[in-house]
């Protein structure tokens, strides 16, 4: 037809992804992609999620039954928890320490749910000094934290603090770990963490599509008891049960490719140890800090919590922090980050995750993020960054 859309053939720019998200897709990934399709019921396929559902576990290192790839985005995963785990009069206790403590107070009042805040500043961790105090004041029937806040730079320390004080109230935790799921550590069950949810566009180098998830029993005990059904049926993980517990029933098509390539990413995690995963998204992100610094910029957040997967960067006096991303972008092919909320224009966000935290990618990002300051007359040293990263690299 004369007015059919003429199209070109699909030739996305090769860009370098030091954002918050996505970060570079290991080749391997994006091979497991180009494979055939089977049936989403197909026993062939069944046998992938039973691999996909032990590789998620030794990733959040639980022995969680319930833990799955939810078909959708790492947003859905998150929906998914807070949705379920929170019933119409439940009372959710969320941080207000970041963007993404904001996001779960949405959803907890979608959900049905009173929502209460425990206070701390943008880039600063939770204290379990005031989440005892908040928890004292209201009595939450949830507590959900941000292990690592996306939005600000900053990792939240003393877990097991904050869920010994939760559950000393009979309260069930919720975990964001989109941002540090394999590649910072992590411990689901001996953390005592009762929900954890994720992404796989982050640490995991995966394309967004099969987000990871996992509730311990006592969760879902609550979650199957429920007197009201949860307000998404897509999200009910009553239904879910069904598809990834032992019946293996239909209940949705799931995102076959997507499962295909989480469970490739998953392997090279465990090919790598995920230990030895998170020390190296430390050594190579260090590499990334130091030559920032040497460079006279400013972290975000202080070294106490300091996030390894995504370094929260001040702009700097006078600087346009748009025109920066802009020129990173257009002259060198290489994605950052602004800031958001109550952060925005105030920092940079660079990602060092998965498959983009390697010495490569480090050295690359200082050269061209000097080059871009030195455009707008800020007095940075290329060089001197470039040696203080190769000096911790080589540590």
């Amino acid at each position: 037809m004369s007015d059919a859309p003429d199209v070109d053939e699909l030739t996305p720019p090769q860009r370098t992804l030091m954002g918050p998200g996505p970060s570079d897709v290991h080749p391997r990934v994006l091979r497991a992609m180009s494979t055939p399709l089977v049936g989403h019921l197909d026993p062939s396929f069944i046998e992938i999620m039973n691999e996909v559902q032990e590789l998620l576990r030794y990733t959040f290192r639980t022995d969680n039954q319930w833990t799955i790839p939810v078909s959708g985005t790492g947003s859905a995963s998150m929906e998914a928890a807070i949705g379920n785990l929170v019933e119409p009069g439940d009372t959710m206790l969320v941080p207000t320490n970041g963007y993404f403590g904001g996001r779960m107070a949405s959803m907890a009042r979608r959900a049905g749910g009173d929502v209460v805040e425990v206070e701390a500043p943008w880039g600063e961790p939770l204290d379990p000094v005031d989440v005892q105090d908040a928890f004292d004041e209201h009595q939450p029937d949830v507590f959900g934290f941000v292990h690592a806040e996306t939005s600000t730079g900053a990792l939240q320390p003393n877990v097991s603090e904050l869920t010994d004080i939760a559950h000393s109230h009979d309260a069930y935790v919720v975990a964001d770990t989109v941002t540090s799921l394999g590649g910072v550590e992590f411990r689901a069950d001996e953390w005592g963490v009762d929900v954890a949810y994720s992404g796989p566009q982050k640490c995991l180098s995966c394309p967004p599509g099969a987000s990871p998830l996992t509730l311990n029993d006592r969760a879902m005990d609550k979650v199957l008891s429920r007197e009201e059904e949860p307000r998404s049926w897509y999200l009910d993980l009553s239904l879910l049960e069904g598809y990834w517990g032992d019946d293996r029933s239909y209940h949705h098509t799931a995102p076959i490719t997507n499962v295909y390539a989480l469970r490739e990413a998953l392997r090279l995690v465990a090919e790598e140890g995920i230990e030895e995963r998170w020390d190296r998204h430390l050594h190579v992100a260090g590499a990334l800090k130091a030559g920032v610094e040497a460079m006279g910029l400013e972290m975000n957040a202080d070294d106490d919590y300091w996030l390894p997967s995504l370094n929260a960067v001040r702009v700097p006096d006078g600087v346009d922090d748009g025109a920066v991303i802009s020129y990173l972008l257009d002259r060198y092919d290489l994605e950052i980050a602004s800031g958001l909320g109550d952060l925005d224009g105030e920092i940079f966000r660079i990602g060092c995750m998965g498959h983009s935290a390697n010495p490569k990618n480090v050295t690359y990002l200082l050269a061209s993020l000097a080059d871009a300051l030195d455009a707008q007359d800020v007095g940075v040293s290329g060089d001197e960054a470039l040696d203080a990263a190769a000096a911790e690299l080589q540590k």
